[in-house]
């Protein structure tokens, strides 16, 4: 009879291994604005400071080396033929001469006037990146905070900016975006808690329902009808019960773990197949694993209804008799360093690709080549929760979760969970 084939963790069985492949606390208070200039003014003292130096730079310069060469123009000025005897009572012949030792000393310094001029552009230049990074710098930090909470917006809602400094065009940016954070991080946890708290609440009036149903199928003196009603009514009921039991786990499963611990997952996985083998005998269906030894960081239960979900869906979406679930765990990834692998694979209809993401909204279930829903299977218990549960989970332990269609039918499915340090 089918049923687990590959022994414990560490077994090798007879697996392909190619599919290693590749409640949030309230808001700090905002920290208060404090007197000064804002980004404008800076921008507009820094730049006209900048502007001036080099200008007093060019013209200290410029007035140095005027001043050099009419000390030393003795020396190194050439005077024209017949004006070493002219005085100043020939203006014209004394203008011509002066004239003369003007454009020799001009064409002198004009060359080091350039240099320092190229000089002071350069220093201007990095003067200028260096103060555009310094006013930009809020900004990175503002983008970094936005570009954090939209990679990982059930786990990042938390992150605040909470920028200090006068209360400028940069401030009043922050302190809006934080805003915004505090409106989105409340309207999400009240929603977790909505959930949580109608899925709790509903939880005694089924109890008592199912007890009422029981007790009347004791009943000695109950007709055939009532127990038959009763019986349906008792299996609606389960269903509703284990509808919200998923709908808690799912309100759990998006906070992020507080006691992290050391689990094998190839203990977990074998666990889980183990549990779930007198399901697979019933469907004839064969459970194969091979398990490497992976210890990764997390909450041990819910790392187990990781395993146990992706089982039994696998399970619960096969071909039926001749069917197969691997099972494998890995204690690198190759695709993702750092983080331990478990793989699901199983035989099944064929998944469209377009339909592989909508498989992990809640109550979504699987559907059949062309996208047409698929036939619900008389022993399947489940009520389309189990791969929302597994991919909350997982980004609660700052892992990932990704799903492909198998050639010939089925799903693969991967779950990367970060290694303990």
């Amino acid at each position: 009879m089918p049923g687990l084939t590959a022994g414990g963790p560490g077994g090798s069985g007879q697996v392909d291994s190619t599919y290693g492949g590749e409640v949030g606390a309230p808001p700090a208070p905002r920290p208060r604005p404090r007197p000064g200039l804002t980004v404008r003014l800076r921008m507009t003292i820094a730049y006209g400071a900048a502007v001036f130096l080099t200008g007093a730079v060019l013209i200290y310069t410029a007035y140095l080396l005027f001043r050099w060469r009419l000390n030393h123009m003795q020396a190194d000025v050439t005077r024209p033929q017949g004006c070493a005897a002219v005085t100043k009572a020939d203006k014209l012949r004394y203008d011509y001469c002066q004239a003369v030792v003007n454009r020799q000393i001009l064409s002198q310094i004009e060359k080091p006037l350039i240099i320092v001029l190229l000089v002071s552009a350069v220093v201007a230049v990095l003067v200028g990146y260096l103060l555009a990074g310094r006013f930009l710098r809020p900004l990175h930090r503002i983008t970094s905070t936005a570009r954090r909470v939209a990679s990982r917006p059930d786990r990042a809602l938390h992150a605040r900016i909470d920028m200090e400094g006068p209360h400028d065009e940069l401030v009043e940016l922050a302190q809006t975006f934080d805003g915004m954070l505090d409106r989105l991080d409340h309207a999400f946890e009240g929603q977790r808690r909505f959930v949580g708290n109608a899925s709790h609440e509903l939880r005694t009036p089924l109890a008592i329902n199912r007890t009422l149903l029981e007790v009347t199928l004791m009943d000695p003196e109950a007709s055939e009808q009532t127990r038959q009603l009763c019986q349906t009514l008792l299996a609606t009921n389960e269903r509703s019960e284990r509808m919200i039991e998923g709908l808690l786990l799912l309100a759990k499963a998006d906070n992020e773990p507080t006691n992290r611990e050391d689990i094998d997952l190839a203990e977990v996985a074998y666990r889980s197949a183990t549990q779930c083998e007198l399901e697979a005998a019933e469907r004839n269906v064969a459970i194969r694993t091979s398990l490497q030894p992976a210890f990764v960081s997390g909450d041990g239960i819910l790392i187990e209804r990781i395993a146990m979900n992706l089982i039994q869906n696998a399970l619960r979406h096969n071909v039926g008799a001749g069917g197969w679930v691997d099972v494998l765990t890995y204690d690198r990834s190759q695709d993702l360093p750092g983080h331990g692998l478990l793989v699901v694979a199983n035989t099944g209809p064929e998944v469209p690709p377009y339909a592989v993401e909508s498989l992990f909204e809640p109550f979504k279930r699987g559907t059949q080549h062309g996208g047409a829903a698929a036939k619900r299977d008389p022993k399947d218990k489940g009520v389309g929760l189990g791969l929302s549960i597994v991919r909350s989970v997982v980004r609660a332990h700052g892992g990932r979760v990704a799903a492909e269609p198998r050639p010939g039918g089925g799903l693969i499915v991967r779950v990367w969970l970060p290694v303990r340090a």
